[in-house]
């Protein structure tokens, strides 16, 4: 294996293991936005988008090799197949076939893991800042929802306080009463406004955990598929030699 096909195959173990550690359950997304959200990544930030680009090219450039070498040694290995006086030729076409299949796999799945990568930052990203919003949801709903109650018990007292007090007061406490109960209703909008912002995030948040669960099903879909042409090509080769 060249040194560049040693690169790209150590480029995908690391990315299979970093989509491993994104996936273990007891690293809560909150955690993720943490580590995300230190300097370094914000110096590197302006270079981000450039060194992704050029990987993705890096590794469509070395997929679309790996097609051409395939097709290459495939039709060599039908030339060499039917020349019965050559068993070496044809034994050395096979071992470039392989080869080349492997590199194609290899360069496939770096482009494909690296995609899936971007993609599932981005959700976990976006998964943390949900669930942040839901929690300063949830106190403001809980401090509107006091505020209420106490106004509520302030106009309760006023209305004691009329019966109480000489008719002269009364135009005044009559007049304060009112700006309470306007309070009180501004009170209960803002509570039915930050109630529905809050179910608008639950659902949200359903949402984008589902797509990560649907997400993390395709991986290990995708994993099961790469190890079953793995073993299909071990098999090939061993049948070859």
């Amino acid at each position: 294996m060249t040194i560049q096909w040693v690169a790209v195959a150590s480029f995908l173990y690391a990315e299979i293991g970093l989509i491993l550690i994104f996936c273990l359950p007891f690293i809560p997304p909150q955690r993720w936005q943490k580590i995300f959200s230190f300097s370094i990544w914000a110096k590197i930030a302006s270079f981000w988008n450039k060194a992704f680009l050029t990987i993705i090219i890096l590794l469509i450039v070395l997929f679309l090799d790996a097609v051409r070498e395939v097709r290459k040694y495939s039709c060599t290995q039908v030339t060499e197949k039917s020349s019965a006086d050559r068993p070496s030729a044809y034994e050395h076409m096979q071992m470039k076939l392989f080869r080349s299949q492997r590199n194609l796999y290899i360069s496939g799945f770096s482009l494909f893991f690296w995609l899936v990568l971007r993609r599932l930052v981005t959700l976990i990203t976006q998964l943390a800042k949900e669930i942040s919003n839901k929690g300063v949801l949830k106190i403001q709903a809980e401090n509107t929802s006091k505020a209420a109650k106490k106004f509520l018990e302030e106009n309760e007292k006023l209305k004691w306080v009329l019966k109480n007090h000489s008719k002269d007061e009364e135009h005044t406490l009559e007049t304060e009463n009112k700006r309470l109960v306007e309070d009180q209703e501004k009170l209960k909008t803002e509570l039915k406004n930050a109630s529905d912002a809050l179910l608008k995030a639950q659902n949200d948040v359903v949402a984008m955990k589902m797509q990560s669960e649907r997400l993390s099903k395709e991986y290990d879909r995708l994993l099961k598929e790469h190890s079953e042409l793995q073993n299909r090509l071990e098999k090939d080769n061993k049948k070859a030699l």
